[in-house]
């Protein structure tokens, strides 16, 4: 049977979407199967293969180790910050994950609590994630970097009967202990887990607290293997808050069903693997990456998959993802534009590339933040492969938009991630509502989903079906609002321009920006304040902050920048990269009040911009300019 172009593949997705998905479904071991594939008349979205039953670990694992394949690696630990490296076989993971499956359900945990795991780039986080997914636990992972007070927010909103920790995270030159940073947390948070299990590493061993802290490697010893629980398809996988949220806390819902026939299916068609590829998303398993495309779609799909703790510079050199790739034969690779400038940046002549035999390679991904046409072009010379820009978020949880190497390669237009994935409806409205046609003339709008959403996206928001109408579904009913504006062409080429909430892309993480102004306005010297992203060559983007003091602070203004920056790494961490805030004697905003973030950014990125004519006070915009070109942002 000849293979679908991606026009057919995609029309056939909209028309006939039981019926495709359901032969997706056929790559999925079903312990009960479906009574419909859609079920699309429940809100807040619609709900995938329901009635069946299944479990996410045992697609993972053990039908592979049925079919003959335990002897296959699996599992490839890479850590240059520690010199250590482990290989697990299919069988062997399954073991271990069995083990650790074990040690939860002795502390109690059964089918459909949570467990938060708070670790860094290590094989036991994996491992304690299928754990979960063995039993019918909803795991919730939090990026390590995140700070004690993000973290709390995360417990109280998904309550975990456990919480799984290492003793410390290790950066270049650094050891992070996590403990710290945990009873900081758990002073804060109002919910109390049962159990913390810590997985003690040598470089900073933990005080454990007797009461409360019981060490992994001894729970280890002691745990009684246990089998897969299969759970309804509609059940949860997991919970994974996005990034940068405060106050009331976001966290997308994974279900289980959905969620393994889409990353199955997108990791052989939009990636082109294949069983025994071996595929490496240089991601953490913090963000929705890590979760799909080094955990769950690999695994899914029988392929080996890359944990690497370690940084595209620095780990010792410019030469670091090459050697990886070279030394476990790496088939595709995916990363961030930001990791692909750091390595631009330290190798412009890509003279490490010829350093390593990357024979194997044949594809580079690239996704996170907008891939820029230069840093496309240096790879693709360099690497002589086709470079692969791709769009999708969080809450998709697999790509809206690629070239699907396991359907149809199409030509590359750099700065563009190419063309609607099979599954999704992509169209782009004015604020009006109205769809505006590819190729029309000024034709940017707000780029939306027509519902219903393809399996493996957002099943809802954890405990807030009405954030999940108001944030994604309100504005445009009938559609999913991405938050991104942009074009299609009349290639029918989708192009990313810019975001249009508050959330921006600081070396490949997405951050809020009101969730630092937050965290400003709660200096007691600060009477209100705004957060931009300004263009950056090398991170994608920056926060910049601008606050107005209160009247009669009379401290020295240099000071107070020191406490701003210093207060938004102790409350969100170091990942926000806020560095630059100007203390200002105020901010441009309408008549009615809105602050002109807009024209701030683009006079912060020498964009052309106009005065905005509900403006209060056009000389504010002034010294504004005045205090980008003091950052060095701009002249004045």
């Amino acid at each position: 049977m000849a293979q679908d172009s991606w026009s057919d593949s995609h029309a056939r997705s909209l028309a006939e979407r039981e019926s495709f998905w359901a032969e997706a479904a056929a790559g999925i071991d079903w312990a009960q199967p479906w009574d419909r594939v859609l079920d699309d008349t429940r809100e807040p979205l619609a709900r995938w293969f329901e009635g069946a039953r299944l479990n996410t670990c045992h697609n993972a694992l053990d039908r592979h180790v049925v079919a003959g394949r335990g002897d296959q690696r699996a599992l490839v630990y890479d850590s240059p910050i520690t010199g250590e490296k482990r290989t697990y076989t299919y069988a062997a993971l399954q073991d271990e994950v069995a083990n650790a499956a074990g040690m939860l359900a002795a502390l109690g945990v059964e089918v459909g609590d949570r467990v938060l795991i708070y670790m860094p780039m290590v094989p036991e986080a994996v491992i304690a994630m299928l754990a979960c997914a063995r039993i019918g636990a909803v795991h919730s992972v939090v990026f390590g970097g995140f700070a004690p007070r993000e973290l709390a927010v995360r417990i109280d909103d998904a309550e975990p009967r456990v919480l799984v920790a290492a003793s410390c995270g290790i950066e270049p030159g650094r050891v992070i202990e996590y403990m710290p940073l945990v009873d900081e947390a758990l002073r804060i948070a109002t919910h109390v887990p049962d159990r913390v299990i810590v997985l003690q590493r040598d470089l900073a061993r933990a005080e454990l607290r007797a009461e409360r802290d019981v060490d992994w490697a001894e729970l280890r010893a002691d745990a009684r293997p246990v089998g897969c629980t299969d759970v309804a398809a509609t059940d949860p996988l997991y919970i994974l808050y996005t990034s940068g949220t405060t106050g009331v806390p976001k966290g997308v819902v994974r279900d289980n069903g959905g969620h393994a026939v889409a990353l199955r299916w997108s990791l052989e068609k939009v990636y082109g693997m294949a069983p025994g590829d071996v595929f490496w998303a240089a991601s953490d398993i913090g963000w929705v990456v890590g979760h799909s495309y080094i955990v769950y779609a690999p695994l899914l799909l029988g392929c080996t998959t890359i944990l690497y703790e370690g940084k595209p510079v620095g780990t010792p050199d410019a030469g670091a993802y090459w050697r990886v790739a070279a030394e476990h034969g790496v088939d595709a690779l995916f990363t961030a534009p930001t990791a692909l400038r750091a390595i631009k940046r330290e190798d412009p002549k890509a003279a490490k590339v010829g350093e390593y035999d990357l024979s194997r390679l044949r594809t580079l991904f690239l996704a996170g933040e907008r891939a820029d046409p230069d840093s496309v072009e240096w790879a693709e010379r360099a690497l002589d492969v086709p470079v692969i820009d791709h769009w999708w978020q969080t809450e998709t949880g697999w790509p809206m938009a690629a070239n699907c190497m396991g359907i149809e390669s199409l030509a590359v237009k750099r700065g563009s991630p190419t063309v609607a994935v099979p599954g999704y409806d992509v169209r782009v409205l004015d604020d009006e509502g109205e769809e505006r046609m590819p190729g029309e003339l000024d034709a940017t709008g707000h780029i939306v989903v027509k519902l219903p959403l393809p399996p493996g996206c957002l099943a809802t928001l954890w405990n807030n079906d009405e954030g999940c109408r108001s944030s994604y579904l309100a504005r445009f009913p009938g559609y999913y609002q991405t938050g991104d504006a942009g074009r299609i062409d009349a290639d029918r080429y989708l192009w990313i321009m810019s975001r249009t909430d508050d959330i921006i892309n600081v070396a490949g993480h997405r951050l809020s920006t009101g969730g630092m102004e937050e965290v400003l306005a709660s200096h007691p010297d600060v009477a209100e304040c705004a957060v931009i992203g300004v263009r950056d060559a090398l991170k994608g983007h920056v926060p910049v902050g601008f606050v107005v003091l209160k009247v009669g602070v009379e401290r020295d203004a240099a000071d107070i920048e020191v406490e701003l920056v210093q207060r938004v790494r102790d409350q969100i961490g170091p990942v926000a990269a806020f560095k630059q805030v100007a203390i200002v004697s105020d901010l441009p905003k309408t008549r009615s009040g809105k602050i002109l973030r807009a024209v701030m950014r683009k006079i912060a990125d020498d964009e052309e911009w106009k005065m905005p004519a509900t403006i209060e006070d056009a000389a504010v915009l002034d010294h504004i300019t005045d205090a980008l070109a003091a950052l060095g942002y701009t002249s004045p």
